[in-house]
């Protein structure tokens, strides 16, 4: 019998991050989103917690819980405000690449200063994905600029792109803008002029496993706000009557609401078996573009049927669903988007299937 079951140690950590998500951020989700900031109690009840030390090893002084612990965190606290989750968590992605530099010492002398300074951000920006490059490195520094950002403060910028992974902690200017998507993490244009690179690492291998935990970070907090969109519109449509019962026992939208909970499934699943492999220390980089891949997919296909089920109702913001949608739109466009998970993924399951086949052949 397969068993599906997390455990008791587990299910107390997504419990915490459910009641803190209730209790912290449901109810103040447009006023971060005006603020473009989450309110300072917030930040000091999550730092109680211990949430950004989760995946930190014990000799570091974090909690060493691994993957699944923190992508339960995730969903939970995207289901309420993606948003504000990143803007809680001092690191973000980020923190998968300063654990690759110098053996953890970079995370140690870098990132660990974060976590005593409540608002400081580490930003984690994608350079890579055969695009022409916007941040360029010159010998021991780098300059160039990025046209957005979720954040509004950045005091460690970590680069990432096929070769490897450098870090600057200097010479960062930002520019507020608008933003669609994740405006309680704020928005801006990032910019740097000859910036000193403080670490780095220059291995494509080691680069490729951190975009796919990169990957995994963002696929999580989809399946959140995926989960909650589909939640939200089930619920609107048990309420919501017309021609004498609930809309959501017309057969057409009862199969639709169906088929956006095993959506919400189908992603979760993917997501919680990358993040086992990767706490197993199995190769997981096929893993987590396929959960990213399907968690991008399926959010598409939940939040604007989210909308569409409450009608009009969808585009205003007394309702959350709008929220929902953009927030997806946004984090999908994160790390390569869908097309280069894609691309990598396959370029994975050739590498692994080849000597496969090869065997076989030799066999025969």
């Amino acid at each position: 019998m397969i068993d599906f079951g997390l455990g008791d140690e587990l299910e107390l950590i997504r419990a915490t991050a459910s009641d803190f998500a209730a209790d912290h951020l449901r109810p103040s989700i447009r006023d971060h989103e005006k603020a473009r900031e989450v309110a300072q109690k917030v930040q000091q009840a999550f730092g109680e917690i211990g949430f950004a030390s989760l995946e930190w090893t014990e000799d570091l002084g974090g909690s060493g819980l691994g993957a699944i612990a923190r992508c339960l965190v995730l969903e939970e606290l995207a289901a309420a405000d993606p948003g504000a989750a990143l803007a809680l968590d001092p690191f973000g992605p980020a923190l998968y690449p300063l654990l690759e530099m110098t053996d953890g010492k970079s995370a140690k002398e870098l990132g660990l200063p974060l976590l005593d300074t409540p608002g400081s951000r580490a930003v984690l920006v994608w350079n890579g994905g055969g695009r022409r490059s916007k941040l360029e490195r010159n010998g021991q520094t780098l300059s160039g600029s990025v046209p957005w950002v979720p954040a509004d403060r950045v005091d460690l910028l970590v680069v990432l792109d096929e070769e490897g992974a450098v870090c600057v902690s200097q010479g960062i200017e930002l520019q507020p803008v608008r933003g669609s998507g994740l405006r309680a993490a704020g928005a801006s244009e990032l910019t740097v002029s000859n910036a000193p690179i403080v670490a780095r690492f220059d291995d494509r291998r080691t680069a490729a496993h951190v975009l796919a935990r990169a990957r995994l970070y963002v696929a999580a907090m989809l399946v959140g706000i995926a989960r909650e969109s589909a939640e939200f519109s089930r619920e609107y449509a048990l309420e919501r009557v017309a021609f004498g019962k609930p809309i959501a026992h017309h057969q057409a939208l009862a199969f639709l609401i169906v088929d956006m909970a095993t959506a919400v499934d189908t992603a979760r699943l993917l997501v919680w078996d990358a993040a086992f492999r990767i706490d197993s220390g199995e190769e997981a980089d096929e893993a987590c573009a396929t959960a990213f891949i399907e968690a991008i997919e399926q959010s598409m296909f939940v939040t604007p049927n989210g909308v569409q089920i409450l009608g009009g109702h969808g585009f205003m913001q007394d309702y959350p669903v709008e929220k929902f949608m953009r927030e997806a739109r946004t984090l999908g466009l994160l790390f390569g988007g869908v097309d280069n998970a894609r691309e990598d993924a396959g370029n994975e399951l050739i590498q692994c299937e080849g000597p496969v086949a090869l065997s076989v052949e030799a066999h025969s």
